[in-house]
């Protein structure tokens, strides 16, 4: 019992590791809210607390559930690609003023609050649908084949992964903060965000339309 709940803890955490490290929104979101130093603990919180609902949903059959419902699935890919496109224009504006990216010494830009700092990550993690297929689904559909105690294995395993990425990617961030104190380094993180941002959508635009 104990080589199998050793396994699936390590399957999980492998799994889920090698997914959540892929670039993608969210993990830009936390990088530059890492950067600018803004309410990072709670951010990070939030997108493991997600993480661990959404594998242990899936691992519970949820992804079935979603599978069996396209049009569900199409609305979130049709609302995602609308997100991603609001917010790479965003990015694309704050990179024509990169003085907007730094924080203190006066900047003068205005950070985000609390609430509003964690809508945009729960918009970055419920709206995209990548996130549904890759811990619903895929991560999902291989902790369900575990048996008993070590699907909760399988389980934590992942949930380490996800809180080890994203505490290292929001708190490591400021190692780079010296880089960006130069407004031209905000410049290029935005206008590459705001580019990337622009082609998840339109890619996830095609899957939600067939296009």
């Amino acid at each position: 019992m104990s080589h199998a709940f050793d396994l699936a803890f390590t399957q999980g955490f492998a799994l889920s590791l090698g997914l959540t490290v892929a670039i993608g929104a969210q993990n830009a979101f936390v990088l530059r809210q890492g950067l600018r130093r803004e309410h990072v603990p709670a951010i990070v919180l939030f997108c493991v607390a997600m993480d661990a609902v959404l594998v242990a949903a899936g691992v519970g059959g949820m992804g079935r559930v979603l599978a069996g419902h396209p049009g569900v699935a199409r609305a979130l890919a049709g609302a995602g690609a609308a997100f991603l496109a609001g917010y790479g224009l965003c990015a694309l504006w704050r990179a024509r003023r990169p003085a907007a990216g730094l924080v203190g010494a006066g900047a003068g830009a205005a950070g985000l609050s609390r609430p509003a700092a964690l809508a945009q990550a729960a918009a970055f993690t419920l709206l995209n649908p990548h996130v549904y297929v890759d811990t619903l689904l895929l991560v999902g559909s291989v902790g369900a084949q575990q048996v008993g105690a070590a699907r909760a294995a399988f389980v934590a395993g992942s949930v380490l992964a996800s809180a080890l990425w994203f505490t290292t990617l929001g708190f490591g961030a400021r190692w780079l903060a010296p880089l960006f104190a130069r407004p031209r380094a905000w410049q290029w993180l935005d206008a590459g965000v705001g580019l990337g941002m622009l082609a998840l959508g339109a890619g996830v635009a095609r899957q939600a339309w067939g296009g």
